[in-house]
């Protein structure tokens, strides 16, 4: 069978047209992408609550989740064994979880409790009155949910090989910074244009004062692209550590990109973590979630001004979107020096 992205960037076309204006095709990606890893939360989150609700879970896989602190930290599901109303809505301190609707019980790792008029029931209760607990994993504070998958993902470790030094574990929530934005596009135009630093001098012109085009880097890895800013002049960098692999450069900026649709941004302010959550053929949903580690340095370098960065953005993906639907257009070619990340998500979109 051919493949529809050639494995060699300097002869492959670009992704057809069709699979960012097919239904069928966005249905059967969408599904398929819903059991693999997502972003859940970072643990300080939980630092004082016992019970955290996965706000954006039901859009970016269908499942309303719920995390929970005991012994360990769980993903459960927040849908009530009984009659299938969501139990929590806000995080509480709670050592219980109680659903408002008709008052059942479970423990904080999912357990049935309790339930009132259920006495006469036969055989009752039953392994289907617990909730469901789904595969969690933790690397460096942040939390990560599969509804399937048990085993520690690959990225993991290329994450901690490149900036395990870092202490993400002692970074700040955010909580007044949850943003969201609503994108006429589809989800994978939004990743398409994430993944390479080629636009950067003709649409963020804030971003490349302080970025240098010419020092730009690119890596791929299993399921995933690193990108690399590095710093113009003394804007602001990374401390690194002689342990770095990129000990002696002036980085301004780490941006991870987890397939399907995570975007890990590390700034010397700490991180900014973008959820790609595809709503529909053509629209997308973007939620902005920070953690902070130095806010002295929030308002400067390469992570200044996001928000301008991502309204820039939004602009050029949206009138992609509109190209994309015209008959002139089904695919182009690959710069083999700047979209080598487009061309890697290609791959492993059309192989999925």
């Amino acid at each position: 069978m051919e493949e529809i992205i050639n494995e060699r960037i300097e002869l492959a076309k670009t992704l057809p047209s069709r699979y960012y204006l097919d239904e069928e095709i966005f249905g059967n990606i969408k599904k398929k992408i819903s059991h693999m890893w997502h972003f859940s939360a970072h643990e300080d989150q939980l630092s004082e609550k016992n019970v955290l609700p996965i706000q954006h879970s039901m859009k970016l896989i269908n499942e309303a989740i719920v995390l929970t602190r005991d012994n360990v930290i769980k993903s459960l599901s927040n849908v009530c064994s009984h009659r299938g109303m969501i139990i929590n809505t806000e995080a509480t301190k709670s050592n219980v979880l109680k659903c408002k609707y008709h008052g059942r019980t479970f423990d904080l790792g999912g357990c049935m409790k309790s339930m009132p008029q259920f006495d006469q029931v036969i055989d009752f209760p039953d392994e289907s009155d617990n909730l469901n607990c789904f595969s969690t994993t933790r690397w460096k504070g942040l939390l990560f949910t599969s509804l399937k998958e048990t085993d520690t993902p690959e990225w993991i470790h290329y994450l901690e090989d490149r900036i395990g030094w870092l202490n993400i574990e002692s970074f700040k929530y955010d909580s007044d910074y949850y943003k969201s934005y609503d994108i006429c596009a589809n989800w994978t135009l939004y990743i398409d244009n994430y993944l390479e630093g080629f636009h950067i001098p003709y649409v963020h012109s804030d971003l490349n004062d302080v970025l240098s085009y010419e020092d730009y880097e690119t890596e791929i890895f299993e399921n995933g692209v690193l990108q690399i800013g590095i710093a113009k002049d003394d804007e602001n960098t990374f401390d690194l550590p002689e342990s770095s692999k990129d000990y002696g450069k002036k980085i301004a900026a780490y941006y991870f990109w987890i397939f399907p649709g995570l975007m890990l941004n590390f700034y010397p302010w700490g991180l900014s973590v973008n959820l790609v959550v595809p709503i529909s053929v053509n629209k997308t949903e973007i939620i902005y979630q920070r953690y902070i580690a130095n806010p002295t340095l929030i308002e400067e370098g390469a992570g200044g001004d996001l928000d301008k960065v991502e309204r820039e953005d939004q602009e050029i993906v949206e009138a992609v979107q509109i190209g994309m639907s015209s008959s002139s257009y089904d695919r182009g070619k690959y710069s083999p020096s700047m979209e080598t990340g487009v061309h890697h998500f290609h791959r492993i979109l059309t192989k999925i």
